[in-house]
């Protein structure tokens, strides 16, 4: 019951943050109310069910996107589409989303995984759609943010478990299941 009740949450979340006007501005504004209703449900899903390991790796995932986004931003400083300043590479906002929906799925599974990667995905239109972000910006931002979710958070059910590991000679990812 309190899966479906989270995906409706989500689904919600979404639907109320369409664009009125389709305007610049009301894209910019779809797109803020959609990532902090991912960042609330990243730290709130695991927090409703007494999940406090879950808390955790929401904020490190959430965190680690954060920092390394904004430390992309000031080194690689990019013009943004509507000209407001320079600091378009990476979407932050993109960055966090996914992040946040990355941590859900990993850590719960693809019922709520599903609905808040599709959140996130709106959250990247929405940064191209108000002249905020390049689909470059996007993209990375997004990749950073998959990546520190997946990467930092562990699954619920600890029956399987997925770690990515890497050396200097490769990589990889070892998957382990306990019977």
């Amino acid at each position: 019951m309190r899966k479906i009740w989270i995906v409706a949450v989500v689904a919600t979340s979404l639907f109320s943050a369409a664009p009125a006007h389709a305007s610049e501005k009301g894209w910019n504004d779809a797109g803020s109310i959609a990532r902090d209703a991912l960042v609330v449900a990243a730290f709130g899903v695991p927090a409703v069910q007494g999940d406090w390991d879950g808390v955790l790796q929401a904020g490190g995932s959430i965190a680690v996107a954060a920092g390394a986004t904004y430390g992309l931003k000031e080194a690689f400083p990019e013009r943004r589409p509507d000209g407001s300043d320079n600091k378009s590479f990476p979407s932050g906002h993109t960055s966090m989303s996914f992040a946040a929906a990355a941590t859900l799925q990993n850590r719960y599974g693809w019922k709520v995984g599903v609905p808040a990667q599709l959140v996130a995905a709106f959250v990247g239109l929405s940064r191209v759609e108000a002249r905020k972000h390049h689909v470059h910006d996007v993209l990375v931002g997004a990749a950073i943010g998959e990546a520190s979710g997946f990467l930092i958070t562990r699954r619920a059910n600890d029956r399987i478990q997925v770690f990515p590991w890497g050396d200097t000679k490769g990589g990889g990812v070892a998957v382990t299941m306990r019977f």
